[in-house]
């Protein structure tokens, strides 16, 4: 029996998912038409005898999350429940605090699996690996390669090509390590609790065995990346699965468009039945575009490549939109276009209207992309980056948005340039 935790942190590190994550926990942002922790949960319903998914995180039970778990329940056939950290207690201290509930059952083993990564999710290939190992005392990460500029930005992994035995590993290092970096999805036994527990105890002693909850909270923040990956590795335990297939992180807004465009592409190969089609009297497809069947898309509008296109949204006459994320409830009027761009929650952009970014792909293997939003800023200036609209955000007729993010229910009267609109 198999079970799989995703870990979804919490608010305090949605700041650069900024202003999408006022409306939405971020592992909710839909993403290719479904929420984005859907993505994982459906690699792992595709796993043989894996009985339960839990996800764990601090953020506060709300009304959207409540709504998510009885959903995906009804649609998956398996159970799916929420843990609350007190407290971040880290990658590793957010397993190990709710233990019990991950080992009741007695699983053989179970997958990690980070949030804010998008992938095919290689699960089961990752469980043959693993078996073949046949060791109840080892535990498998999952690699790809990354540009040896970019790999710096991503936790490096040193692992023998014979064994795949992991010998080094090291949390975004300083020079070059490795081509080969850590994707955030992990397969575990459950000895992997004795190793935190070591971690854990000693990190009790470090604070002369303070009884606060603050100390607490400082003892049991522990991560799986520098904390227990470092110290495993070269002992014959960690080993690594490198996969071929796309993978990317999910850190800020604009990483978002990226990962549209991943998993909408996975949609064309698997899932065609989910892509919109060139109809007779439909709009006009070009490429990978998703459209919530609530839509209403006039006939002469062009949508595509990489495009989504939310619940009850409203696209009129001569409409263009190409790699967006256009949210539910928007309404896009006469002979708009938008390029590069993440329209909001019931936005509405005006007619002839020009709503563009600049793309900004977080891909490892590109040397020169940007990753997460430590480049979004250079000289004090905001540099160009894909435009972000807020939620109920009103644009007026005729204006140009370019490289800007504009904060939720704001009315603009002009055009802005490279700005962030408060």
């Amino acid at each position: 029996m198999l079970k799989a935790v995703i870990l979804i942190g919490g608010p305090q590190k949605g700041t650069r998912f900024r202003p999408l994550s006022f409306e939405v926990p971020k592992p909710l942002f839909p993403v290719a038409g479904v929420p984005m922790i859907q993505h994982h949960i459906e690699a792992c319903t595709k796993v043989p005898n894996l009985k339960e998914i839990l996800l764990i995180g601090f953020y506060q039970p709300n009304e959207a999350l409540n709504q998510f778990l009885v959903s995906a329940q009804q649609e998956f056939k398996i159970p799916i429940r929420y843990l609350q950290e007190y407290a971040a207690l880290g990658t590793g201290g957010g397993i190990y605090h709710f233990r019990d509930q991950i080992l009741s059952g007695n699983p053989a083993a179970f997958f990690v699996l980070n949030a804010d990564v998008c992938s095919e999710f290689p699960l089961e290939e990752m469980l043959a690996f693993h078996c073949q190992r046949g060791s109840s005392d080892s535990f498998l990460m999952l690699g790809t390669t990354a540009n040896r500029k970019q790999s710096l930005n991503y936790g490096c992994i040193v692992a023998n090509a014979d064994t795949h035995e992991v010998l080094h590993y090291v949390e975004k290092p300083s020079t070059f390590v490795s081509e080969l970096i850590n994707c955030g999805i992990y397969l575990f036994t459950p000895t992997i609790f004795h190793h935190i527990g070591e971690v854990f105890q000693r990190n009790q002693q470090d604070l002369l065995l303070e009884e606060s909850t603050n100390g607490w909270q400082r003892a049991e923040a522990i991560r799986l990346e520098q904390d227990i990956f470092t110290a495993l590795a070269g002992q014959g335990r960690l080993f690594a699965y490198k996969t071929e297939g796309f993978w990317s992180q999910i850190k800020s807004a604009g990483s978002a468009i990226y990962a549209n465009r991943l998993y909408l592409s996975c949609y064309s190969q698997c899932h065609p039945e989910r892509l919109a089609q060139n109809q007779p009297g439909g709009p006009s497809i070009r490429g990978n575009v998703y459209i919530h069947p609530t839509a209403s898309v006039d006939p002469s509008a062009v949508l595509g490549p990489n495009v989504s296109i939310g619940k009850g949204v409203t696209i009129g006459a001569g409409v263009r939109v190409r790699e967006s994320i256009i949210l539910h409830g928007a309404s896009l009027q006469d002979h708009t276009c938008v390029l590069n761009s993440i329209v909001g929650w019931d936005s509405t952009i005006g007619r002839w209207a020009r709503v563009e970014g600049t793309p900004s792909d977080p891909n490892p293997n590109d040397p020169y992309a940007k990753i997460d939003s430590e480049t979004l800023f250079r000289d004090g200036r905001l540099t160009p980056s894909i435009t972000i609209l807020g939620c109920n955000v009103t644009i007026p007729a005729e204006v140009v948005i370019l490289n800007s993010i504009v904060l939720p229910h704001k009315e603009l009267s002009r055009s802005f340039k490279n700005q962030i609109i408060l």
